[in-house]
């Protein structure tokens, strides 16, 4: 777990400020958006509303504005040095790997996707099971119970990525209990409600 020093918070804000101005005037929605939370998330975090502080938010940031780790250091506790430079350069290179995948061949793909239309395709198939019409050779075929485990980690988002870290670093009672919860959720959202 990564602990802040909460006598400098003043200036790690004043510092994020100064870098969103250096990367173009950013406003607190890019941020927000920038690191998949919430305005009001980003709103409150950067007025000092919230009360807990979010090391995965902190990282993303840091992250997102590539911020050197020296201007930022002293908000960081020094035995919890090493594990925030770690989710730093994790959140980097989810973000390198998402303007990468942006900024490839897009048309290439849509091209592609619309050549697999099923609009324009020669032939059509569907079958009826119990009732319910399936169509087949469409788009969305590949759902993703398809993909492998690798691609589905890749279409996480970085709070989701952050999340995992923090999973893998407890000890195995603390994760099967989060599994246990887990568990009742995923029913809850499968079934519509949950049997505590």
């Amino acid at each position: 777990m990564v602990k802040f020093n909460q006598d400098f918070t003043d200036m790690f804000l004043g510092v994020v400020r100064k870098y969103m101005q250096l990367r173009g005037g950013l406003s607190q929605k890019d941020l927000a958006v920038g690191i998949s939370v919430g305005v009001s998330t980003m709103s409150r975090f950067l007025n000092q509303k919230t009360k807990d502080i979010d090391a995965q938010m902190i990282a993303s940031l840091v992250a997102f504005l590539n911020i050197p780790l020296h201007e930022v250091i002293d908000y960081i506790e020094e035995d919890s040095t090493e594990t925030f430079k770690k989710m730093i350069i994790f959140y980097k290179e989810s973000i390198e790997s998402k303007e990468n995948s942006e900024s490839g061949s897009e048309n290439d793909i849509e091209s592609f996707e619309q050549s697999l239309d099923e609009t324009n395709s020669r032939y059509k198939t569907s079958a009826t099971i119990k009732g319910v019409k399936v169509p087949f050779g469409e788009r969305r075929a590949q759902t993703s119970t398809n993909l492998s485990i690798r691609d589905k980690l890749n279409q996480l988002s970085p709070r989701q990525k952050g999340f995992l870290t923090d999973f893998l670093d407890l000890d195995v009672e603390s994760r099967d209990l989060i599994v246990d919860i887990g568990n009742q959720l995923f029913r809850y959202f499968k079934q519509g409600q949950a049997d505590f």
